[in-house]
């Protein structure tokens, strides 16, 4: 006899699978992508990431940072206060070097293997790969200053993570993060009115202040200020070499939308003293190394979540029962189920394939690719979480069922490192000004001309639209052109059934705008065999 403690029709937990293994698009990828020697690293960092930091997350998010600008006897001190959980997920992350593999092993797919470990830790915790990706991408920036390159990279390269605030040169690791926006210009940065006086000794004061500074616990941070020559690049030390704090003063963390572990603020800088990074007047030029590296964070983290949100669902429905058949089994929720694993699949080879761009210096491929993968999968990114999410019906609106987390956190990616607008724009300007951007973006996606001709109608409209971009089209135009590179990657290197369906609902005009309405011929049923987790 059942009592009203039995549980019935419920899924078990997802638990006790190994999120690189069961993940076939991303093992497929990295093999592809001359990182296969990352594989067991890949398979052994999946298994560790199926246990304790499963909760580590949980318990990130439930208990956010905490602000402290002074201390009891009245000392300012600007520190924020962590949960332990978010020291313990930051520390893994070091210690397995998502942020810094790149630059440690510079070896053909250093690049993947890196986006690899990443994108499987932004699946358990988005939050805290922030600092992990402004550390990352901080390096290339650096080398514009060889001495400051050859002072930091050593301390933002090591796999030994510390916390609390002392000089860098004194620790055994340290991070870096950014700030650029201010308050009356946001992502138009040369409207920024942050000075820098210089100081004899090289060394700068930076006087204003920044609208969004995230990871303010960061031991350094590269700034851009108004110096005489210009908006410049600066690197600002948390802490000066002889132990005093330096003018960064913390006015308040955000309270935001999602990202609940990780801590933003709004800063003033009182005459912080700082080190240029390049030349006076190239401040943009010099940060955008680092921006271009964070985009392709902003991609894999999207991916990720998209593919945390495939799990979910696709392993609810395996065992929820409604009007007596599995949900797995009926067929508008295949079909739902199944147009979500495509979108999923596509990004993460989307994804991939840019951090190979970085790995063989695709500059020109990379430089565009970028900005119009950041905007097109990151724009999908809060939509599939949300088809996802219904997915579990009312469970997946509880907090506990994780989708939550994964909803919030999805608009983040496509605000970070420049919005909709903004990189649609940016598209623009580099299709204007570097027409061998464009050549390097068409022969990639061409590298699959003749294997679909659904592509081919695609290409040869695309080509043409191409010849005369305006910015009333320029999110129409991106869309393309997002989609004929995914659909390229799919086609060469992707499932025949996730292809199929791909070009047919994205590229034939035979789906509809929203998820669930893959067009008859699909095969549904692979499509989300390949994709769920086995536990």
């Amino acid at each position: 006899m059942r009592t009203e403690s039995d549980v019935t029709n419920q899924p078990p937990p997802l638990a006790g699978y190994n999120l690189f293994l069961e993940n076939r698009p991303l093992v497929e990828s990295l093999a592809r992508e001359d990182a296969d020697w990352a594989h067991d690293r890949a398979a052994v960092f999946g298994e560790l990431l199926a246990g304790e930091p499963q909760e580590w997350g949980r318990l990130a998010n439930e208990s956010p940072p905490k602000l402290r600008t002074h201390d009891r006897f009245g000392n300012r001190i600007d520190e924020v206060e962590f949960h332990p959980a978010w020291h313990s997920l930051l520390g893994t992350s070091v210690a397995h070097g998502l942020h810094a593999l790149s630059w440690r092993e510079p070896r053909p797919g250093a690049h993947v293997a890196r986006a690899t470990l990443f994108a499987l830790m932004a699946q358990v915790e988005a939050g805290h790969t922030c600092p992990v990706s402004m550390t990352h991408a901080a390096v290339p920036a650096l080398r514009a200053q060889p001495d400051l390159a050859a002072e930091w990279e050593p301390l933002l390269t090591s796999l030994d993570y510390e916390t609390g605030l002392r000089p860098a040169a004194e620790k055994p690791g340290a991070l870096c993060g950014m700030a650029m926006t201010e308050r009356q210009g946001g992502s138009d940065v040369r409207a920024n009115t942050t000075r820098a006086e210089p100081l004899d000794g090289g060394e700068y004061e930076l006087t204003g202040h920044k609208w969004f500074c995230s990871a303010p616990m960061c031991d350094a941070f590269l700034v851009l200020a108004q110096a005489d020559g210009g908006l410049s690049c600066f690197l600002l030390p948390r802490v000066l070499p002889g132990g005093t704090r330096n003018g960064f003063r913390i006015q308040r963390l955000k309270d935001k939308l999602g990202d609940r572990s990780n801590a933003s603020s709004e800063i003033e800088l009182d005459r912080a003293r700082a080190r240029l990074v390049g030349e006076e007047g190239r401040g943009v030029p010099t940060i955008i190394e680092m921006v271009n590296h964070t985009r392709l964070d902003c991609v894999l983290g999207t991916a990720a979540g998209m593919r945390a949100a495939v799990e979910q669902a696709t392993h609810h429905a395996a065992y929820r029962s409604a009007f007596g058949r599995l949900l797995a089994d009926q067929p508008t929720m295949q079909n739902v189920l199944a147009d979500l694993c495509v979108e999923s699949e596509a990004a993460t080879l989307t994804a991939i394939r840019l951090a190979g761009a970085y790995d063989r210096d695709e500059r020109a491929f990379g430089r565009i690719a970028t900005a119009v993968a950041k905007y097109w999968v990151c724009k999908r990114g809060p939509g599939h979480a949300a088809e996802a999410l219904e997915c579990l019906g009312g469970n997946g609106y509880v907090e506990e069922s994780v989708m939550p987390r994964i909803y919030r956190q999805q608009p983040l990616q496509s605000i970070w490192e420049g919005s909709g607008n903004v990189i649609c724009l940016d598209v623009l300007r580099a299709l204007g000004r570097s027409p061998e951007t464009l050549d390097a973006f068409l022969h990639e996606c061409r590298l699959a001309a003749g294997e679909d001709a659904r592509l081919d109608a695609w290409l040869a409209a695309l080509e043409s639209d191409l010849r005369e971009p305006d910015e009333p089209g320029a999110r129409r135009l991106v869309e393309r052109m997002a989609l004929a590179l995914q659909a390229s990657l799919l086609v060469r290197h992707g499932d025949p059934a996730v292809a199929d369906a791909f070009c047919a609902s994205r590229l034939g005009g035979s789906g509809g705008l929203a998820y669930g309405t893959l067009p008859h011929g699909t095969d549904p049923t692979a499509i989300v065999e390949r994709h769920r987790p086995r536990i």
